[in-house]
């Protein structure tokens, strides 16, 4: 028996003992998953975090049926897929994240098809970003987020280089920004959304900024068919502190009743191009050095501020 318990604890020691076994594809069901199983098809886990510890890097987590799967926490290339089974959701209070990406420089990580939403008690954040390669975020609903240090709907804060798409998403009635790319590191930051949906949220509706805390990133993002909507202090938004680029580009996108349509500071740069301005307290606004330009081919009608035409840039050919 001493020399079994010694051969243990060597073998422990070294890190020799047999893994858990992961696979590139795992499962979970909210009817008949149980985080013993090991995650297969017919022995389903029943939290997100499960299935993500015993999944391969680049591999998938598939959602079997409608539930509430937990918090995850992300730390390698994934993704987490529900295509059309019902709602797969995570519920957030205590001051935490729904799902939170921490993975590898190079690291891809795709979440389709689930529901993020707050349920007070301490609020928190929906998506929080810190560090990865991408993030797309697809078919998604995240809400009601809320609490006095969060209350953020997606908060893209990468260390260094990375990418975030938003596709055919809604993320609305959250306290703080519906979605908001805020760098913390350096490199070169990309933002492409397309047929998403930022409204009533307390604070932006969707917001880039560069240079906040030191941080020496740039920021090129573009969004094309959004909705902006009854957000408090502006549909659209670009801020740099400093001297590092942010630039944002509308495109077909729609600026409605929020208290400031589109709204550019401290040196960045917002561009607008076939859309629509309407119905907000405030059309359009710059603040110390803010530059916001139009092509010559917007509707800007019915606000509060007299709707006064934005500065035209030629498009280069």
């Amino acid at each position: 028996m001493i020399k079994i318990t010694s051969l243990l604890v060597t073998l422990l020691c070294l890190g020799l003992m047999p893994a858990e076994a992961q696979f590139a594809r795992t499962y979970v069901s909210a009817a008949s998953g149980n985080d013993a199983n090991d995650c297969n098809r017919l022995t389903p886990c029943r939290t997100f975090q499960k299935a993500h510890d015993s999944t391969l890097a680049a591999g998938e987590v598939t959602v079997l049926d409608p539930g509430g799967y937990g918090a995850l926490t992300i730390a390698k290339a994934i993704s987490v897929i529900n295509d059309g089974i019902g709602e797969a959701g995570v519920l957030v209070s205590g001051g935490l994240n729904g799902i939170t990406v921490t993975a590898g420089p190079n690291d891809a990580v795709s979440l389709r098809g689930l529901t993020v939403k707050g349920i007070g008690f301490g609020g928190g954040n929906g998506i929080v970003f810190n560090a990865g390669g991408s993030l797309i975020v697809e078919n998604c609903a995240i809400r009601t987020l809320d609490g006095s240090s969060g209350g953020l709907g997606i908060w893209f804060q990468p260390n260094a280089s990375s990418h975030l798409g938003v596709l055919d998403t809604i993320v609305a009635d959250n306290t703080g920004s519906g979605i908001a790319i805020v760098p913390r590191g350096g490199g070169s930051v990309a933002a492409s959304l397309s047929s998403v949906q930022v409204i009533n949220n307390g604070l932006v509706g969707f917001g880039v900024q560069t240079g906040l805390g030191g941080s020496t990133a740039t920021i090129n993002a573009v969004v094309e068919d959004a909705l902006a909507a009854k957000n408090g202090t502006a549909g659209f938004y670009a801020s740099t502190i400093g001297t590092q680029p942010a630039n944002l580009m509308l495109i077909r996108s729609v600026a409605a009743h929020n208290g400031t349509g589109i709204l550019s500071e401290k040196n960045a740069t917002l561009r607008i191009g076939q859309s629509t301005v309407a119905a907000n307290a405030i059309s359009s606004r710059t603040n110390t050095g803010g530059i916001l330009q139009s092509y010559g081919d917007n509707h800007i009608n019915s606000n509060g501020d007299g709707d006064p035409a934005i500065p035209t840039v030629i498009a280069k050919k």
